[in-house]
């Protein structure tokens, strides 16, 4: 069972493989401590960064942590891969004891700023579509652009398949092939397909920015550092 949150007792009859009647006898008995200290109530809620003993054992032990990664193309934006290189390969080797998902993900080819963590809250939070979780990206692409693709992107773009019209996007033009893109959601290849639109291939992608997070101007393709305090403390829960 991930304890990510949930009763107690239940915890304890799934990671010992025990009858739930009996998890709940070694609580009343005093026999689990949550955080140091003893508790006897079967129903307190735990997560996944509650210290959890039984008789001494110690049954979870993790505490919160949070990276960003900077990441190159032809990585893939997963935990595993039996086939290809994922981001997790690039990380340091505390990191990779940690059990980290991914917070907001890139497409193989893509580039940039990439959010990993243990706490599920603070990646739901990202995932919310919100003014501020802007996501920041700057695009190459293939043919020159025209003002017209700045009123484009802030009307939203009808996508058929799915039924939907995407949120008002924020398009700034910086030379005649590149762009800056501000997005408050994450839709399957989102930014590609619009640049589609106008039959512009995207040429390049690199994510920037995700809300107050910056992409590190230190941090090289390929590395990873953890983050500040003000940092993961910009993502409201």
């Amino acid at each position: 069972m991930n304890s990510k949150r949930g009763r107690i007792d239940r915890f304890l009859a799934s990671r010992l493989q025990i009858p739930s009647r009996q998890a709940q006898q070694l609580i009343r008995q005093g026999e689990v401590l949550l955080n140091g200290a003893a508790v006897t109530q079967v129903n307190i809620i735990i997560n996944e960064f509650t210290r959890i003993e039984c008789q001494g054992q110690l049954l979870q032990a993790l505490a919160p942590a949070y990276w960003m990664l900077h990441k190159p193309a032809g990585v893939v934006s997963a935990t595993s891969d039996a086939e290809q290189q994922t981001v997790m390969s690039l990380l340091p080797e505390i990191a990779q004891t940690q059990q980290l998902h991914i917070a907001g993900r890139l497409d193989k080819y893509t580039t940039g700023l990439l959010l990993l963590t243990n706490d599920s809250r603070w990646s739901e939070a990202i995932a919310q579509p919100s003014a501020s979780k802007r996501k920041h990206y700057r695009v190459t692409l293939q043919n020159p652009l025209t003002d017209d693709y700045v009123s484009a992107f802030r009307d939203g773009f009808y996508f058929e398949f799915e039924n939907i019209t995407t949120a008002p996007a924020e398009l700034t033009i910086v030379s005649d092939y590149i762009a800056d893109v501000v997005l408050t959601e994450g839709k399957y290849h989102q930014i590609k397909r619009m640049f589609g639109r106008f039959r512009n291939p995207v040429v390049a992608l690199h994510r920037y920015q995700i809300g107050q997070i910056v992409l590190d101007d230190n941090l090289a393709l390929g590395e990873a550092r953890e983050l500040r305090a003000d940092e993961i403390a910009s993502v409201v829960i």
